[in-house]
C-alpha cells in the first residue's frame, strides 16, 4: 500500500469518542493548552512501525468531529462549528500536524471534515460548503501559510451525489488558492462525477478516500462492485488514489462507538494475537497496490463487452492492467500494447491484474 487514511481524534470505528483537547462540560480551551495526542499513542506507535517498512507511504487525515466545546450543540453527534472557534480550530489542525511531525510522522494531506453532510454518525459534524469555504479561506489556509505547513488541504470528503459542494468552494478564488483538490466517497451518486469536477477545475486534484465493505454482503458482490467503482472507476475518472475503509477489526466488527458503524468489515479480521483472516477489501486493494506503485501514471485502455479496465505505466516502465469481467461467461480478449499482442481470457465474475 502507498496511502493511508487516519482520523484526527476518534472516528466511529474507535472504541469511544475523543478529541485531542477534551474538556469538562462547560469549560473551553481557546489557547489549546490541553492539546495532546496521548489518546492515540498506540496508533502513533503502529504508524512508526509502518514507516520503518514503507517510509514513502503517504497519509491523509480527517476529523469526524472537533472538540465538542467548539460546537453549537456541545455534542459529539452533529452540530456545527461555532464561528468564534474557526481560528482556534485552524490552530488545532496546525498543532496536530506539528505534533505528528515531532513523532516522525508526516501528514501529506487533510480534509476539514469527514462526510460533512452526514451529521448522524458518532462522532460527526454538519458543515455546509459555505462554512467549509469560509473556514479554509479565512482561517485554515492562512494558518497553514503562517506556520509554513505544506500539508495539502482537500475539500469535501463525501458522496458523489453532491459535486456542487466542492465546486462551490473552488469557484471562490480566495479559498481555492489554498486547496489542492476534492475527495469523494460513493455511498450515493455516480463515480463519473469526478470527471465533471476535473473538467471544471483541471488544475485541482481528485481523491477517492472511503468505501466500506459490509458484514452482510457477499465476497463476490463486493469484489465486483468495488473493483468496478473504487479501483477502476475512480482511476478512470481522474482520482489520484483509491481507498477502502477500514484496515482491521475483530470478528464482532469491533471496535466502534455507540452509534458508529456496526457492519464495517475490515480488510482483515483480527481473530487472536497470532491469527487473522483476509477479507474482500484486502483483495480489492491488492489487485492494484501490489502492481501499481506510487508515481505510476494512468494510460488509456478500452472496455469491450462485459470487461472494465484501467491501465498504468509504472515508474519502472512496466504496464499494469486491471481487468474485471462482470459477465456470466468467460471472456476472451487480446492485450495490445506498442505493436505487440497477447491473447488471454478471464473467468466470469472475476478480476485479474496483468503486468508486463
Amino acid at each position: 500500500m502507498s496511502y493511508l487514511r487516519l482520523s484526527i481524534g476518534a472516528s466511529d470505528l474507535n472504541a469511544s469518542v475523543f478529541s485531542y483537547d477534551d474538556m469538562p462540560a462547560g469549560q473551553t480551551d481557546p489557547t489549546l493548552s490541553q492539546f495532546s495526542l496521548s489518546k492515540d499513542q498506540a496508533l502513533i506507535d503502529m504508524l512508526k512501525k509502518i514507516l520503518t517498512i514503507n517510509p514513502s507511504i503517504k497519509i491523509i487525515a480527517t476529523p469526524w468531529s472537533p472538540p465538542v466545546w467548539m460546537k453549537d450543540n456541545a455534542s459529539s453527534v452533529g452540530g456545527s462549528l461555532l464561528p468564534q472557534y474557526y481560528s482556534v480550530y485552524a490552530q488545532y489542525f496546525v498543532k496536530y500536524i506539528q505534533a505528528m511531525k515531532a513523532q516522525g510522522i508526516t501528514i501529506d494531506a487533510i480534509t476539514p471534515q469527514n462526510e460533512p453532510l452526514h451529521p448522524g454518525n458518532n462522532p460527526s459534524m454538519y458543515m455546509t460548503s459555505a462554512q467549509q469555504g469560509e473556514f479554509i479561506k479565512n482561517h485554515l489556509g492562512p494558518a497553514f501559510q503562517a506556520a509554513n505547513i505544506s500539508t495539502k488541504i482537500i475539500l469535501y470528503d463525501h458522496n458523489c451525489d453532491r459535486p456542487d459542494y466542492p465546486m462551490d468552494i473552488l469557484a471562490d478564488a480566495d479559498a481555492a488558492k489554498y486547496v489542492d483538490g476534492s475527495a469523494f466517497h460513493l455511498y450515493a451518486g455516480n463515480i463519473s462525477v469526478l470527471s465533471n469536477v476535473h473538467l471544471a477545475y483541471p488544475n485541482k486534484n481528485l481523491y477517492f478516500t472511503e468505501q466500506w465493505t459490509g458484514s452482510t454482503s457477499s465476497f463476490s458482490g463486493d469484489l465486483i462492485w468495488h473493483t468496478k467503482n473504487v479501483i477502476i472507476g475512480a482511476m478512470r475518472n481522474w482520482s489520484k488514489n483509491a481507498l477502502e475503509w477500514n484496515v482491521a477489526n475483530d470478528a464482532a466488527y469491533q471496535p466502534h462507538t455507540d452509534g458508529g458503524c456496526t457492519e464495517c468489515k475490515g480488510a482483515i479480521t483480527i481473530n487472536t494475537s497470532e491469527m487473522f483472516t483476509r477479507n474482500v477489501a484486502y483483495y480489492i486493494i491488492a489487485h492494484a497496490s501490489k502492481f501499481v506503485p506510487q508515481n505510476s501514471q494512468r494510460i488509456a485502455s478500452t472496455q469491450p463487452g462485459n470487461l472494465s479496465s484501467v491501465a498504468f505505466l509504472t515508474p519502472s516502465g512496466k504496464v499494469a492492467l486491471i481487468v474485471l469481467n462482470e459477465g456470466t461467461a468467460t471472456e476472451n480478449f487480446n492485450i495490445r500494447y506498442n505493436g505487440k499482442s497477447a491473447a488471454t481470457a478471464i473467468s466470469p465474475q472475476s478480476v485479474a491484474t496483468f503486468a508486463f
